[in-house]
């Protein structure tokens, strides 16, 4: 026990002594003192401070804790250029901050996130520009939301939400669509907001009594086949009855 603390005492003596910077990339350190460090830096916002919250994205246990601290403090610039890190879940960290600041200067950054091969980057760009409020941010929901897929289905819900008639639009360009998911929201927006001119395209739909299989070949287990004739029939219900 003697040696323990001849030993041990010095060392945390040693620790004490460092600012909280210099705890963040001490490898002598545990994750949790290193953790501990970073919140004891949260809401600081001096140039050293936030270029080390920059470098600490990096670092798979302070990641989420110096994104957040960069978020809390202002910082977009290191942000920013985490969004070009080789490490998804930095983008993926960046891209879902970024957005909280809605600026305009982001918009762009942001959709071309919400178009990287990485889906959870993509899926938290989109989750950024979703944040946005400005009518700015439309022509960007509509570009992604035209592309279809799982981010251009999310886009077009929010799109619905600022711009019902460009959602509308771009609803009844998905209708011709391979993918079924991007019929199915389609069918939603269109049910939704949709009139009687769009009845001719779903009866046609609906008349085909198409029933999607191919779910069952995608990892989906037990998942019930989908039926788009169905979710015709309730968007032509919707239009029908308003």
């Amino acid at each position: 026990m003697k040696n323990f603390l001849f030993y041990f005492i010095p060392a945390v003596a040693f620790a004490a002594g460092q600012t909280p910077v210099e705890k963040l990339f001490d490898a002598k350190l545990n994750a949790t003192q290193r953790a501990g460090a970073c919140f004891e830096l949260r809401g600081v916002k001096d140039a050293e401070t936030i270029a080390a919250m920059g470098r600490a994205m990096e670092d798979p246990g302070l990641l989420a804790c110096a994104a957040e601290n960069l978020r809390i403090a202002g910082a977009v610039a290191p942000l920013k250029e985490a969004l070009t890190s080789k490490n998804e879940q930095v983008r993926a960290a960046a891209a879902r901050w970024l957005g909280s600041f809605e600026s305009l200067d982001l918009l762009e950054p942001l959709s071309k996130a919400a178009q990287d091969e990485n889906m959870l980057v993509a899926t938290n760009a989109l989750a950024g520009l979703s944040e946005y409020h400005d009518p700015a941010v439309i022509p960007y929901l509509a570009a992604l939301a035209s592309e279809g897929g799982m981010v251009g289905d999310m886009a077009i819900d929010r799109l619905a939400v600022m711009d019902a008639a460009g959602a509308l639009k771009v609803a009844r360009e998905l209708l011709s669509s391979s993918q079924v998911p991007d019929k199915l929201y389609a069918m939603r927006i269109i049910g939704a907001s949709g009139d009687r001119s769009d009845l001719p395209a779903l009866q046609k739909i609906a008349a085909a009594g198409q029933e999607n299989l191919a779910q069952r070949n995608r990892g989906f287990g037990f998942m019930p086949p989908i039926s788009l004739a169905r979710a015709a029939e309730t968007a032509m219900r919707s239009i029908e009855t308003r």
